[in-house]
């Protein structure tokens, strides 16, 4: 097998161009290898709404019937839902076939073990690259059986349970034409306000913009919406649902750790020295909010996989990073899209105030946001930047991250790019901007 195909298996999942990395081929022998590593019966797969999903569908399941599964298909779905489904069913494992934020041309495979425990690296994706590669599978003696089942109205009403009175709001949404026009839209329309949805048609071509909220142009259609509607809020989701990232009233984008700090405080409400996780990208706001508000600080490296791993050991009650995933202990340690917004619909409803006002405090530093530069030798840039600032205290979490009394930057490696991740946050704009500069001139 070619090592270009063999790139799509990645540290969090399995991830490519369709069809000339990930096609039917590849994922019919990644089912067969799946199978045969995980050595489970009852498992439940699913689909997004990407042009090629279907006949990975159809090449997948093939696999799984002749390794002797009992698959429960439960169609189109969102990340989140797939999760549930797979605990709600009680499942052995699960397989969702979709390449979350990214564009239409690609597509991939998101894969767990029972209770929806996810495969990374270094607990099952190495391992089932290497018998895909050797091509070494058993059919099982006798042929699987596949049924249907529709878990949409349960799941639903499982979100449903996380919200408290929420009413008397306007609220924008960005479907991006991804899951959430399936999954969110009769969620909310569950609910006494007025939703006003945007791209919500299904749609794997991604024709209005990708459907990753991450990038700042993907959210100028709804922070504009958000204005000319007057509304309370907007929220913008990535394909699979399992990220969202909000606008306030006056249309200004909220980032991701701001959003963390803002739920953190509230679950902390009633939930008094409880642990929150935050990744170690977030502004220093995130850390002060979760101690003045009774909880405990756990800083975390950046990854889906890791920080459910360590969310479940730890016994963390919630946990949010930058790019808009926020994972919940009473969601099966899990990361959803849904959850938060029943949330922060909650808090704008029992607070009587505009989201500007409830994040306006926790605004108190200059942040950069992520930057990433394309290099050639990420270990040499990192190594040569670590040496300029060694007079910083340094940790080796994820990359490295200095601290200093008025300002801290962390800089990583990207797991499946050329890149170096950059995030500085300063005291105030003028020094922000002055170790930026400096900071970006070292990495070539």
């Amino acid at each position: 097998m070619e090592r270009s195909r063999l790139s799509i298996f990645q540290a969090y999942d399995i991830r490519g161009l369709y069809p000339s990395e990930i096609n039917e081929k590849i994922i019919y022998r990644i089912g067969k290898a799946f199978m045969d590593f995980i050595r489970c019966r009852k498992v439940v797969v699913a689909r997004d709404m990407r042009i090629s999903s279907p006949s990975l569908f159809n090449a997948l399941t093939e696999a799984l019937l002749e390794q002797g599964a009992e698959i429960i298909d439960i169609g189109l779905s969102s990340t989140p839902m797939f999760y549930y489904a797979v605990n709600e069913l009680e499942a052995d494992a699960g397989l969702m076939i979709t390449a979350s934020h990214n564009p239409g041309k690609y597509n991939g495979l998101k894969m767990v073990k029972s209770k929806a425990v996810p495969l990374n690296a270094d607990t099952g994706i190495k391992e089932i690259e290497k018998m895909v590669e050797a091509r070494d599978f058993k059919d099982a003696e006798e042929k699987g059986s596949l049924k249907t089942e529709n878990v949409l109205e349960k799941y639903v009403s499982y979100v449903k349970s996380f919200a408290n009175n929420i009413k008397e709001l306007k609220v924008v949404i960005d479907c991006g034409n991804g899951m959430a026009g399936k999954t969110i839209i009769p969620l909310l329309e569950s609910f006494n306000i007025k939703l006003i949805p945007m791209y919500e048609e299904l749609d794997g071509t991604f024709p209005n913009h990708d459907a990753n909220p991450f990038d700042e142009e993907n959210m100028k259609d709804l922070q504009k919406r958000v204005v000319k509607e007057k509304a309370d809020i907007g929220f913008a989701f990535d394909g699979d649902v399992d990220r969202v990232v909000m606008v306030d009233e006056k249309g200004e984008r909220i980032p991701g750790d701001i959003t963390t700090a803002l739920i953190a405080k509230k679950m902390l409400n009633k939930n008094k020295g409880a642990k929150i996780m935050y990744d170690l990208r977030s502004t220093k706001s995130v850390k002060k909010v979760i101690e003045d508000s009774g909880g405990k600080p756990l800083v975390s490296r950046v990854g889906h996989s890791f920080i459910k791993t360590r969310m479940k050991k730890e016994d963390v009650l919630f946990a949010g990073e930058m790019s808009g995933h926020y994972y919940f202990k009473d969601n099966f340690f899990t990361d959803s899209a849904a959850i938060p917004v029943v949330i922060i619909l909650s808090l704008l409803s029992s607070e009587k105030k505009k989201l500007s006002e409830l994040i306006k405090s926790f605004k108190k530093y200059y942040h950069t946001g992520e930057i990433n530069r394309e290099v050639k030798d990420k270990d040499a840039v990192i190594a040569r930047i670590e040496n300029a600032y060694k007079n910083g205290k340094t940790t080796h979490l994820d990359g490295i991250t200095v601290e200093f009394k008025d300002w801290w930057f962390n800089l990583r490696k990207s797991n499946t790019e050329p890149l170096i991740r950059l995030n500085l946050e300063a005291d105030s704009k003028e020094l922000m901007e002055e170790k930026k500069k400096k900071i970006l001139k070292l990495i070539y």
